[in-house]
């Protein structure tokens, strides 16, 4: 919240005004840069390459001015304030600096024309002229295939803890409930979105982590990934086992990447660098990324970014309740915590 910011500020803290493609908190924290605009930084993080392609910090910049900001405020926000705080190797075009600027269209959309690094022009009107280098990818996975055994999880008597996801924040809560079981498993509960959420460890065999999410909305399949930060272990949710074992399977076949699957109907990305990065163009990349993305909203899902969302849940260090290779984590008591009530 703005008073919570504030309150941070106070303290000599900077707040960084983040738009990324799960996490949003402009329209939230936007007053700040008027009342506080040496302490106002902007980020992206943890943006998908559709969203990188309509544009970065630049957005931001535009949106700010378009909502009243003082332009040079929202510059400094943009420019001045992170070069400063993280003492950046980039110049600010004072006497003396390297000739680190952009060209944009004009002070109202922000779009880029132009980008010179050390004087020399390495983007040119939708041209990017820095040299392309190869290399082989890096890459580690060293588990083992899962099934579906691998990932019943008992009835037993009582309450379970499930994961509450918000959409457009990294912030989850925490519900206990009785849950829905086949008489001797606890399964996925689609009509209370009540869905089975399972963590592997890709770095080496070990038993695959369970837990439940609620307000996913997947109807139907499976989703999974390779980047689930921080660890970047492969994390997946779907509403039945069959479907997660698949949706998991093709991440370890892969060696990385997002897919969403139902009804043995795939659709992927695959992530060939450390299993968080593609080889191929931007462009290329943000397609796929993008064909992923409405089969999983035709799934049923209503988050704006669930690939991102999911990704979070394996952070352990964000409240409120998080899984990760090793079990669930409560983060207000920074301890592991049994599913079980």
């Amino acid at each position: 919240t703005v008073d919570e910011a504030i309150a941070k500020i106070k303290a000599g803290i900077k707040i960084q005004i983040r738009e990324g493609s799960a996490a949003k908190n402009f329209e939230n924290l936007f007053p700040l840069i008027k009342s506080y605009p040496k302490q106002i930084m902007f980020c992206t993080d943890d943006c998908h390459p559709d969203d990188l392609l309509k544009g970065h910090i630049n957005k931001i910049v535009g949106r700010a001015v378009k909502k009243g900001a003082d332009l040079f405020d929202v510059l400094a926000a943009a420019i001045i304030n992170p070069i400063e705080h993280y003492h950046l190797p980039v110049g600010l075009l004072r006497e003396g600096d390297d000739a680190d600027f952009i060209v944009v269209n004009d002070l109202h959309d922000f779009n880029v024309k132009q980008t010179y690094i050390n004087g020399e022009l390495v983007y040119d009107d939708d041209r990017v002229k820095i040299k392309s280098e190869s290399g082989n990818p890096i890459n580690y996975f060293e588990c083992d295939y899962i099934s579906e055994k691998d990932i019943q999880v008992d009835n037993k008597a009582g309450k379970i803890k499930v994961i509450v996801a918000y959409d457009g924040d990294l912030i989850t809560g925490t519900e206990e409930i009785v849950a829905k079981t086949d008489g001797k498993y606890i399964v996925s509960d689609v009509d209370r979105d009540i869905l089975k959420i399972v963590v592997v460890n890709r770095y080496g065999k070990s038993k695959p982590q369970i837990g439940f999410i609620k307000n996913f909305g997947l109807k139907k399949g499976a989703i999974a990934g390779s980047i689930a930060h921080d660890s970047h272990n492969i994390i997946a949710i779907g509403v039945s086992d069959s479907d997660i074992v698949q949706a998991v399977n093709k991440i370890i076949s892969d060696k990385g990447g997002i897919v969403a699957c139902y009804d043995n109907i795939e659709e992927g990305l695959k992530l060939d660098v450390a299993g968080l990065m593609s080889t191929e163009p931007a462009e290329v990349v943000a397609e796929k990324y993008h064909k992923v993305n409405k089969m999983v909203k035709e799934m049923g899902s209503t988050l704006g970014a669930p690939f991102m969302t999911m990704a979070f849940m394996a952070l352990l260090v964000i409240p409120e309740l998080k899984i990760g290779d090793k079990g669930l984590f409560d983060v207000s008591k920074f301890d592991f915590t049994s599913l079980y009530v």
